[in-house]
């Protein structure tokens, strides 16, 4: 809390002490969409125009609205200011979305996003063996942060493997899915992408590590959700054959009912 009144403080300061600039800008970005627990955040930007013994005063601030960094940074010659942050020690214990924060001169403020992740919230890969009825089971080895693997199934109708979760808070799941089981083909059987749904909602993920027998994938969530659909076009060899017409008419259904929730930034 004294971190916030600090920061407060400061900005009136500024406000009662400069000069009004009227084209005052800064712009402000990260090296990384995401972290880990013992990661070196590079926070950098631009500043404009210089204003003689003003810094940049910059604002880390968690989900909870809890302030984890503050500083005064000072502008090199060419309006340009960097800082690094280490995320470590007590205060850096909250998996999710971070926001940063920076000030300049009067009215000139800009702010970007990044996702953390603590190592206490990790879980070791695991291997959850998956029921596909009449053809038998197969493996996914999956990881998770911030909640627990309920239970895996299987959709062949939309070609989906269903992964239900119990959140504690804000966090991320990293499935390694076998390809002789499930994959995301084209019609000239070259890669394409899954379509991923939680809870009714289409997000982003990041593919890791492609080869020929897996394809590891990283889905983001936030505390609360239950339900990860990830859809691709063959589950289970016997139904791959008429996977590509059925997942076209799957995609414009679901595009139609889902709208997009973890847009990922465009940074400055």
């Amino acid at each position: 809390m004294k971190t916030k009144i600090i920061f407060v403080f400061l900005i009136l300061g500024m406000i009662i002490t400069l000069p009004v600039f009227a084209q005052s800008l800064i712009t402000v970005k990260t090296n990384s969409n995401s972290y880990k627990e013992g990661d070196t955040i590079v926070i950098s930007g631009m500043a404009e125009p210089i204003i003689k013994d003003t810094p940049v005063l910059l604002q880390i601030i968690n989900k909870e609205n809890n302030v984890v960094e503050i500083a005064q940074i000072t502008i090199a010659e060419d309006g340009s200011y960097s800082h690094t942050v280490r995320t470590e020690g007590t205060l850096w214990s909250k998996a999710g979305e971070y926001t940063v924060k920076v000030a300049y001169s009067i009215g000139s403020i800009a702010e970007t996003q990044f996702n953390f992740s603590p190592k206490s919230d990790v879980t070791a890969t695991e291997i959850f063996e998956v029921d596909a009825g009449s053809h038998g089971t197969f493996d996914v080895n999956y990881s998770i942060n911030g909640g627990t693997v309920k239970n895996m199934l299987i959709d062949k109708d939309i070609f989906a493997l269903i992964v239900i979760i119990e959140t504690e808070n804000d966090g991320s799941i990293t499935l390694e899915m076998p390809r002789d089981a499930f994959d995301a083909k084209k019609q000239d059987q070259t890669d394409d992408t899954f379509i991923i749904i939680i809870d009714g909602i289409e997000v982003p993920y990041q593919e890791t590590v492609t080869n020929t027998n897996s394809r590891i994938i990283t889905i983001n969530f936030e505390e609360g959700d239950s339900d990860i659909e990830i859809i691709g076009t063959t589950i289970i060899p016997e139904f791959g054959t008429i996977a590509v017409m059925i997942l076209a008419i799957g995609i414009i259904t679901t595009i139609m009912v889902t709208k997009n929730r973890f847009q990922i930034p465009i940074r400055n």
